[in-house]
């Protein structure tokens, strides 16, 4: 079990903790130990009125359970008396919740003077004057966590709440730059946007909306925030209902209209308005000195390429093209010639020793010996069936791209198997170049490889290529085309491997085909900077693959799914390996080191592990449930219409049905993969949303006869994760006759 959060020894100040969301704070942050100044002026849910009852009441409710507490009931614009009570009483202020508030709701025509200067008073002046006051206290004590409460009508506006909106988004930008001053005194401050049942909710929810937004449900991330082991600085988070999620902002690439010498029309705004709102490849700045980089960006373009291109990307790629002979609108979408690969049981029984396997372990002769029952292929082995792309010399051929070959090298790497690799015969691949990112010191190339067995997808591989010194021509940073690498647990692993590699490994290992002389010859890998030829980065990749195999998946090459792997040092012939494992589900997290020098060689790596999938003629047969019969029609449907559906979904669900308040049955519905599929089971890695319902209730919600928002809300049906892409049910779900 993890350790308590306790705040022993804080001093906490809510305002507006008389009821709502400050009441549950204040007794929250009381049970928990800290001394809490309970802030509440006594007024109406408009401002007027003043009484001292509702304070009192939470104070005396943290005192009845053996908690710290005072009340106070100044203004919040009276910052200096607040934050003085916390001082007089404790001695100090250590966390401030800003959560007082009124509303005086209009519609934009109708707000007065008054409406407006009232809630820009009590919101946003009030929560400057508290927070100054506690500044320099905090300041001084190297330590300070304040909250900042805005809301959703603040983010995204709501009719009828012009004033209230204006003050909430105020208090975000307030947030933002407190927690630019005063991240060097250890003072953070983020923001959250709560939904909940309060006194300012009451008149625009339904009462059975309430009962399922309680605030109870929002506290605990308000102490979290407030906790000395939090470094969460300037967040903006979203809460309610039990859920919590981060925003931040999004900026479309944009275009550039103006030409060097001439003046802008809004002729050429309106006809490029399509492209200036494209949030494809969409950034994220963080700061304002990102966001200003990218004017600053657009400035050179137009000085230097007078205006050519249009928009950042193609400007710089035009640009680029003219020096240097790169160019990403010519480059991406170019597929290059098909190569064959013909192979025997030999290539493969080479392949498995170039990764180190030995006939000591018994279990291994299924690899190396083509008289053995089980005979098979490392899953591995597909990287070399894809790699003739990298060998052939065919990327010089390809319009847009200036490449020297002795500066290319390997970044990252993508496999996933479709089926287990034959052990002999000819495979065909199809290359084609995804994508092309600028990281200013190189370029890299996404190389998407699919391989076929005649007609019939075996793998499909994804090459990320550094080019050292062919970056710079002002593309994007980041590709959504590219397979994500995902970070280890913050665990001990769950297991740990050590493997030797010999002085002959790289010599062993590049008779599968690699035949780079930087992996054999000392000259040539001196011309690379290095002592001694090293070993190949797929290598490692093979060792690691094994690894997980052997420990994970009883060297069952059906169990594999998929690996991901970023290669960082490079590894010495001779040296060992050290490969760390997390297992999570069907995902098991791997982390290559050198044993000798702790350097890690494979990084946010993972291989996924799955069974068979599930047949729709199969399911439901003994199962007992309602449900297995839907599950059935959907993987009908994912059969015929599966691209079709992949296409409108995009997306990974997982869904758990009960039976008798205990889980009956798994199922992934996997709307992302090449063309679909049901599997029985658990997903492999992380479903992008996972849905829990009992058999009934999923039977009554396809029959029509229960809303899925109201089952959501009545707690019947659970659903974690992007809630959102779970309205894209509907498109599997349609037709609910058939169902």
């Amino acid at each position: 079990m993890s350790v308590p959060l306790t705040f022993e020894g804080k001093v906490v100040l809510v305002t507006g903790a008389g009821g709502g969301l400050g009441r549950e704070y204040a007794l929250a942050f009381g049970e928990r130990g800290a001394s809490v100044v309970v802030n509440d002026l006594g007024g109406d849910i408009k401002g007027g009125g003043k009484s001292s009852a509702a304070a009192d009441k939470v104070v005396d409710e943290i005192r009845a359970k053996g908690g710290k507490a005072v009340a106070n009931y100044d203004s919040v614009e009276d910052g200096e008396k607040v934050i003085q009570k916390a001082l007089d009483t404790f001695g100090r202020i250590d966390i401030l919740i800003n959560n007082a508030g009124i509303l005086r709701d209009r519609s934009f025509p109708r707000t007065s003077d008054l409406d407006w200067d009232l809630i820009h008073r009590v919101h946003l002046r009030g929560s400057f004057m508290v927070t100054r006051a506690a500044w320099n206290h905090m300041k001084n004590q190297k330590f300070g966590r304040i909250i900042m409460t805005s809301s959703a009508a603040g983010i995204y506006g709501n009719f009828g709440q012009g004033n209230y909106s204006a003050a909430k988004l105020g208090l975000l930008g307030l947030a933002n730059t407190l927690a630019i001053e005063g991240h060097k005194y250890n003072i953070h401050c983020n923001t959250i946007a709560p939904t909940a049942g309060s006194r300012l909710t009451q008149t625009v929810m339904p009462p059975d909306l309430l009962e399922s937004l309680k605030a109870e449900y929002v506290a605990p991330l308000v102490l979290w925030l407030s906790h000395e082991q939090c470094q969460e600085n300037g967040g903006l988070f979203e809460v309610g209902a039990g859920w919590i999620g981060k925003l931040r902002w999004e900026r479309s690439q944009g275009r550039i209209l103006r030409h060097k010498g001439q003046n802008m029309s809004p002729e050429a705004v309106r006809d490029q308005w399509d492209e200036i709102c494209d949030f494809t490849d969409a950034s994220k700045p963080a700061s304002i000195q990102e966001s200003l980089q990218g004017l600053v960006e657009v400035l050179s373009r137009v000085e230097t390429d007078g205006g050519v291109a249009a928009n950042p990307t193609t400007a710089a790629a035009a640009s680029s093209a003219n020096a240097s002979g790169t160019s990403p609108v010519q480059a991406v979408g170019q597929v290059l010639p098909e190569t064959s690969f013909s192979f025997s049981h030999t290539q493969c029984i080479l392949y498995a020793l170039g990764v180190g396997m030995s006939t000591k372990h018994p279990d291994s002769l299924r690899f190396l010996f083509e008289g053995h029952q089980d005979f098979c292929c490392l899953p591995t082995f597909a990287v070399i069936c894809a790699q003739a792309t990298l060998m052939d010399g065919s990327l010089a051929s390809i319009p847009g791209l200036n490449i020297d070959i002795t500066q290319v090298l390997h970044g990252e790497q993508y496999l996933e198997l479709y089926k287990p690799l034959p052990t002999s015969g000819t495979l065909t691949s199809r290359t084609t170049i995804a994508d092309m990112l600028d990281k200013g010191s190189g370029a890299v190339l996404l190389l998407d490889v699919n391989t076929y067995n005649g007609d019939e997808l075996v793998c499909f591989n994804q090459f990320s290529i550094f080019v050292v010194g062919a970056g710079g021509f002002g593309g994007k940073r980041n590709s959504p085309k590219a397979k994500a690498l995902v970070a280890p647990p913050n665990r001990t692993p769950d297991a740990v491997v050590f493997d030797s590699t010999t002085r002959d490994q790289a010599a062993l290992y590049r008779l599968s085909g690699d035949w780079n002389p930087l992996h054999i010859d000392p000259d040539f890998a001196a011309l690379g900077g290095f002592k001694a030829p090293i070993l190949h980065g797929l290598c490692s990749f093979g060792f690691a693959a094994r690894h997980v195999l052997e420990h994970f998946a009883n060297n069952d090459p059906a169990r594999f799914k998929a690996i991901k792997v970023r290669f960082g040092k490079p590894v010495m012939p001779g040296q060992s390996l050290k490969t760390e494992m997390w297992k999570e589900g069907n995902r098991i997290h791997v982390q290559c080191k050198v044993q000798e020098t702790d350097s890690v060689v494979l990084t946010g790596g993972y291989v996924d592990l799955h069974g068979e999938p599930e047949s729709p003629e199969n399911i439901g047969q003994g199962g007992g449930l309602q449900s297995d019969m839907v599950f059935a029609e959907i993987g009908r449907r994912i059969k015929d219409q599966g691209s079709e559906l992949v296409k409108k979904v995009n997306g990974v669900f997982s869904w758990e049905i009960t039976k008798d308040g205990k889980t009956a049955a798994q199922w992934t519905i996997d709307l992302k993969g090449v063309g679909g599929a049901l599997h029985r089971g658990p997903f492999s890695g992380k479903a992008d949303v996972t849905l829990t319902v009992s058999d009934h209730d999923f039977m009554e919600v396809v029959q029509g006869k229960l809303n899925p928002q109201k089952a959501f809300f009545a707690g019947k049906l659970k659903v974690r994760g992007n809630i959102m892409l779970s309205q894209k049910l509907d498109v599997i779900l349609k037709d609910q006759a058939k169902l």
